[in-house]
């Protein structure tokens, strides 16, 4: 009997991970009847992180949390005992920014603090944090006052939310956030390796995709400047060779990275590396014959820090072949071998149509699945009259 094991990112914007697995899942077993098929969720820190830890057996813990720019909105976080899983794209994110409206001066962190102390209210001492999607360049400002920060201006007063609030801050004073954090382990997914500020810094690199104009971008990163000063100035000489702004990964998610490492005492790990031992995946992988994996675009991206990357070569080192499926593939045959995929599996290689394949991409994927079966479980009963109906189908 054949075992196969799916473990796909989501096809954003179109099918969340779960429905990419059920969809490739129904086509396997319309081709190998037979075949042992399992669906593992997998994400790489943005968006779908807790979703994917949800998939592995967590438990959801709902709450209401500020979004980007103060609204309430309705999240959750992923527990199991005393592990919690937080998504930062879910509540201080693109995707919660009201009617779309960017808003690169002002979004904050701050909801993503307050899913952090409910969670360590209730319980947990130990916090992955998924940082992918955020909205704001506020160097994880809004985060920390969060979770007891008091960051003050001239007059005494809290200096407001965004980036360009960070040149107010006059005084700090982290003993709430010391008290409410003391025995708090945290690791921060993470897939990027910017310093704060400078030419590769939060502002320059990210800002201009949270909308921010030349002059902003310039504005934000010397705000950055100065919060680093400052924190700095609060907690002495740095523990560390170089300085917090300066290591790598502080510039990730508009700063968040840096006042994770620099307050927090985080430890950044590859988003894909982390929550593949959260779901078990090495575990799933034993006794596997395939393993399919994907997102929505396979690019050069996807094989640096992204899910199918990471999953592959999991799969590579567990001596188990591992193919995948995508909305767009870009990468050459000999780039895909040397990550180690086998091949590589497009909706548009069998619908041309784009708009086709984001508001029929379960059927498409169904379609992939029968063929994956067919070219790489091949001899199973079932096989030869599923692709009839499909070919009979597709006519």
């Amino acid at each position: 009997m054949a075992r196969v094991l799916i473990a796909s990112d989501k096809f954003k914007g179109s099918l969340t991970a779960v429905q990419v697995g059920a969809a490739v899942r129904a086509g396997i077993r319309r081709a190998r009847p037979d075949a042992e098929v399992s669906v593992v969720p997998v994400a790489d820190g943005g968006d779908g992180t807790v979703a994917a830890a949800l998939a592995a057996g967590f438990d959801a813990v709902p709450l209401t949390a500020s979004g980007p720019t103060g609204e309430p909105v309705l999240t959750a976080y992923a527990r199991r005992e005393d592990l919690a899983v937080v998504e930062m794209a879910d509540v201080s994110g693109l995707v919660r920014l009201p009617d779309g409206l960017l808003r690169p001066m002002t979004a904050t962190s701050r909801g993503t603090g307050e899913v952090i102390a409910a969670a360590v209210a209730a319980g947990c001492r130990r916090i992955v944090l998924g940082i992918g999607g955020s909205a704001g360049t506020d160097g994880g400002a809004g985060l920390l006052e969060a979770l007891g920060a008091r960051l003050l201006d001239a007059d005494g007063q809290p200096i407001g939310d965004g980036g360009a609030a960070l040149t107010r801050v006059h005084s700090i004073d982290l003993t709430a956030l010391r008290e409410l954090m003391d025995g708090v382990e945290v690791i921060v997914a993470c897939d990027v390796d910017n310093p704060l500020t400078g030419p590769h810094g939060a502002a320059a690199v990210y800002g201009p995709q949270k909308g921010a104009d030349p002059a902003q971008v310039a504005e934000l990163d010397a705000a950055l400047g100065q919060w680093a000063q400052r924190l700095a100035a609060e907690l002495g000489a740095d523990r560390r060779a170089g300085t917090f702004d300066e290591l790598a990964g502080s510039g990730a998610a508009g700063g968040v990275g840096f006042a994770a490492l620099a307050v927090l005492g985080a430890t950044l790990r590859p988003g894909i590396e982390l929550m593949l031992e959260l779901v078990g995946f090495e575990a799933q992988l034993a006794g596997a014959d395939l393993v399919i994996t994907g997102e929505g675009k396979l690019d050069e991206q996807t094989l640096h820090g992204k899910a199918p990357a990471g999953v592959a070569a999991a799969a590579r080192a567990a001596g188990v072949p591992v193919v995948a499926v995508c909305g767009r593939n870009t990468l050459p045959e000999d780039r895909l071998r040397d990550t180690g995929f086998a091949a590589a599996y497009s909706l548009i290689e069998i619908e041309p149509d784009e708009q086709r394949c984001l508001s029929a991409g379960a059927m498409l994927l169904q379609q992939l699945g029968v063929r994956i079966a067919y070219e790489h479980l091949a001899g199973g009963p079932g096989v030869a009259a599923a692709v009839a109906d499909q070919a009979g189908g597709d006519s």
